[in-house]
């Protein structure tokens, strides 16, 4: 009888999956990127990428999901010449990706690899946070994962991150990208340490705190709101000034909350960034603070109306569509994120050349259409956040009301203390909610840590803000 050991396969080795060498001349990490990649003219960039898009069009249409999708709009090899031709292909979006999946579970059709190609090739399995459903499922080649640690990596150094630095990760862990794909980037790219705490489903909130005075962390990673709630829980119920543990550095998706609030609270710079679990690493704000810059060499980005499916005009805010220049396992090819942004209009005073947005402003499905109104749940927190009296955390509830059937929101915020004056500051956001969004909007002010059954916030890194719960017709 043969033994077990003996005669075992030869599994795929990850350090000969790729020539690095070569990816690093594609794909330059950090710094050598800033002083080439990064500061190409515009025209140059632009060949960059016409070169990868058609390259990336080509193994699109080996995949099952866009070769149904491309000809469904009367697409065929061959139709789409270079960018120019971009807004001819149709876009997709979360649904869509759905619908693969139910199609043919449990991976869906928009992968260009199946999971038995793992005996060949080192494969990597990850899903979406799933808040809306069952998690997405996502599989990268080695090159895919290491062009996305490349971008992460940049992204921290042009944030200010050194060889050294303690990083916390406050992301989560687990089946979800973001926290694991950080961990990587930091470690590969960045010659700092991850201290990888996960969210609070992870490792509880004040055990984060213990851990990052500890440890003496002199950089967050995180969600906007999770990272307050930590200095929130620091400072009130640990008695703990969150500015006295060393954090030099507030990495987040900051979206629409506010800068100014987080900096005050942790006595540190915040500087945000902008990815996604189908994208990686897509912009990054510089220490300048000028806009988000894109990694237009992975990445072309647009900013379009999703009515028309054409750009808006610069500067103007849309969606933001999404085509990876890199990816081979499961190609992104005009993926609408749902993700408002506006492309900035002038220079950044770093000296990048490549294009940049504005900031997140918010989701477009997150949009509710409130008695002929659009209200957008993220434009409630920034006002939120904009007024001391509360903690920043907040939940918006639509229903009809039970007597008359008529559409009705309840905003409910957290007060940052137990001396506010609730009738006061009710009576002040109602007004001012009315004021900005130009539609009534009833105030419910809670107790501190009271929404944490409903926004998840000490328990995931997304975060829900918002119940629709009007009967549909």
């Amino acid at each position: 009888m043969t033994h077990p050991l003996r005669n075992l396969p030869t599994p795929p080795l990850y350090s000969r999956s790729l020539d690095f060498e070569a990816l690093y001349r594609e794909y330059p990490p950090a710094p050598e990127y800033f002083d080439t990649v990064y500061r190409l003219p515009t025209e140059r960039i632009r060949e960059l990428q016409e070169a990868r898009f058609l390259e990336t069009m080509r193994r699109g249409w080996e995949v099952p999901f866009y070769q149904l999708h491309w000809r469904k709009a009367g697409l065929e090899p061959g139709d789409i010449r270079g960018l120019d031709d971009l807004h001819k292909i149709p876009s997709y979006d979360v649904n869509d990706l759905r619908e693969s999946l139910e199609r043919n579970p449990p991976w869906g059709d928009y992968w260009g690899l199946d999971v038995a190609d793992g005996a060949s090739m080192p494969l990597v399995l990850q899903t979406s946070g799933g808040t809306t459903g069952f998690p997405r499922p996502m599989i990268y080649s080695p090159r895919d994962r290491e062009v996305m640690s490349i971008m992460g990596g940049r992204r921290l150094l042009m944030q200010g991150v050194r060889p050294g630095d303690l990083v916390q990760v406050t992301l989560s862990m687990g089946m979800t990208n973001a926290g694991m794909v950080a961990r990587e980037y930091i470690w590969k790219y960045t010659g700092a340490i991850a201290i990888p705490t996960g969210s609070g489903a992870s490792t509880s909130t004040r055990r984060q705190i213990e851990l990052a005075q500890h440890y003496k962390t002199n950089v967050m990673i995180g969600i906007a709101s999770y990272l307050r709630h930590m200095g929130l829980v620091a400072r009130d119920e640990m008695n703990i000034d969150p500015r006295s543990l060393g954090v030099r550095l507030v990495l987040c998706g900051l979206g629409p909350d506010s800068r100014d609030s987080l900096e005050e609270l942790w006595g540190a710079t915040v500087l945000q960034q902008y990815g996604s679990n189908e994208s990686g690493m897509v912009a990054s704000e510089c220490m300048d603070r000028h806009g988000l810059h894109i990694h237009e060499d992975g990445y072309v980005i647009e900013i379009v109306d999703p009515e028309t499916s054409r750009a808006v005009p610069l500067g103007d805010k849309g969606n933001i569509y999404t085509t990876c220049l890199y990816k081979y396992a499961a190609p992104v090819i005009r993926f609408n994120t749902n993700d408002v942004s506006a492309f900035c209009t002038d220079a950044c005073t770093c000296g990048g050349t490549h294009k940049r947005l504005q900031a997140i402003f918010g989701r477009a499905d997150n949009m509710v259409r409130l008695r002929g109104i659009n209200v957008f749940p993220e434009a409630i927190g920034t006002l939120v956040g904009q007024d001391a009296r509360c903690s920043g955390e907040y939940f918006c509830t639509v229903d009809n009301d039970s007597a008359s059937g008529a559409e009705e929101m309840l905003v409910q915020v957290e007060a940052a203390n137990s001396n506010v004056d609730r009738a006061a500051l009710t009576a002040d956001l109602e007004r001012r909610f009315k004021e900005t969004l130009s539609v009534r909007v009833e105030v419910q002010v809670v107790d501190g840590g009271a929404l944490d059954a409903l926004t998840g916030l000490s328990v995931t890194s997304k975060i829900k803000r918002l119940a629709d719960r009007r009967k549909r017709q």
